[in-house]
């Protein structure tokens, strides 16, 4: 038996299954047909991809069966030495559920939570590295030199998207323009925990994942507030607060919020990253242990958080369509969802929490709004802020027949 660090090299032993966490797309290149493995954690390569014509042997590889046991079913039309070089070049790069990649895996999330710092995730990928590039591409320098300073003396936070930005630029400049004359000394993110699910029961009793590192973003280092952070971790077993920040490492619901803090704000500020994961306990048990944790925590937050702190919470609304699991085309229920998004926003302006969980709880989030947790948090934070709706926007994805839907909200 090989170690676990080793590549797969068995006739016999069942093959470890595709990594189910995997998306294979089937895209065109160069007048052939290749596999893309879209890995959301990161671990596979990112230009990695094969000839499309080897989706039938892919779909063998379920954990079922053995290399011999394959050999057999394709009538030895590939030699065993073959599909073992084949077996191994999936498991090098990540592909398999094998012991070799739970390793690489374990070791990667250990040595990022080791780091005092988190890199940018998407830089060269979302937005451009270069700093030039990155300007032109963000489109804020004239949205900032047309906003007139001060309009808002009490603006408090801000809610808006992290859908791609190229899906919804013109909504991130309307927004963040907003802010651009403010100064704050602390940025409190509360955002969307998309990936603390794939660490399996790691963050089932940690509703809020925080983190310690310094963020860095456009060739800038944004240091975190460890007092305060400190201080939400002394009451961890009843707050539901975790500095174990794997969930951090490819996140892009803070990422991009602090890159376009980073254009408009050009003074050095502290951060207090915080993502929050799913609440959907609250949708049967408004008394239970989440409820009681999202209390404490806030209440507790609340007292640490001063006027020179500023919010951002990061997150969409509807995710809707064949992509998400409904069987009708986000075109075809377009007008009843943009109706509820609107009746949900309509809720969060008026900064009233209650209504909003009654709301979204009626039919248990149908539409799947990511951005319910972060804005019930900070609606808990700060209950008397009422807020300005500044837009709303529906993307669709036609290729799929799904759409996201996304607004901003000026408290």
């Amino acid at each position: 038996m090989e170690r676990n660090d080793q590549l797969f090299n068995s006739m016999t032993r069942k093959i470890p299954e595709i990594r189910p966490d995997l998306q294979i797309i089937q895209v065109r290149d160069q007048n052939r047909d290749v596999l893309v493995f879209y890995d959301s954690m990161g671990y596979v390569p990112q230009h990695f991809a094969l000839d499309a014509t080897v989706r039938p042997l892919l779909s063998l590889f379920n954990g079922a069966f053995s290399l011999e046991e394959i050999s057999r079913q394709i009538n030895g039309d590939l030699k065993k030495e073959e599909i073992l070089g084949f077996i191994q070049l999936l498991d090098e790069h990540a592909i398999l559920n094998s012991p070799r990649y739970q390793k690489q895996r374990d070791q990667t999330e250990t040595k990022f939570e080791q780091s005092g710092v988190r890199p940018a995730a998407l830089a060269g990928v979302s937005y451009p590295e270069n700093s030039e590039e990155l300007s032109d591409f963000l489109g804020m320098d004239d949205a900032i030199t047309s906003t007139q300073s001060g309009t808002h003396s009490d603006i408090r936070a801000l809610y808006a998207p992290h859908l791609d930005i190229n899906a919804a630029k013109n909504q991130y400049v309307e927004a963040f323009s907003k802010i651009s004359h403010l100064k704050p000394s602390r940025v409190l993110f509360l955002a969307t925990a998309h990936y603390a699910g794939y660490y399996g029961r790691f963050y089932d009793d940690y509703p809020f994942i925080g983190s310690k590192k310094s963020f860095e973003v456009a060739g800038r280092t944004f240091p975190a507030d460890h007092e305060i952070l400190d201080i939400l971790q002394q009451d961890s077993l009843n707050n539901g607060f975790t500095l174990k920040d794997r969930a951090h490492r490819v996140e892009h619901s803070i990422e991009i919020h602090l890159l376009y803090a980073s254009q408009i704000w050009q003074h050095d500020f502290k951060i207090i990253p915080i993502l929050t994961g799913s609440f959907d306990e609250l949708f049967y048990h408004t008394s239970g242990d989440l409820a009681t944790k999202i209390d404490r925590f806030t209440n507790t937050l609340s007292s640490l958080i001063d006027e020179d702190t500023f919010v951002l919470i990061s997150g969409d609304l509807s995710h809707v369509g064949k992509k998400f699991g409904d069987k009708k085309p986000a075109s075809q229920i377009r007008e009843s969802v943009e109706k509820y998004d609107q009746q949900f926003l309509n809720h969060a302006s008026k900064a009233d929490s209650n209504n909003l969980l009654n709301y979204i709880s009626e039919d248990i989030d149908a539409t799947r709004i990511c951005g319910f947790p972060p804005l019930y948090t900070y609606l808990n934070l700060e209950p008397k802020k009422s807020g300005d709706l500044l837009n709303y926007y529906w993307w669709d994805e036609k290729d799929t027949e799904s759409a996201v839907s996304i607004g901003s909200i000026l408290f």
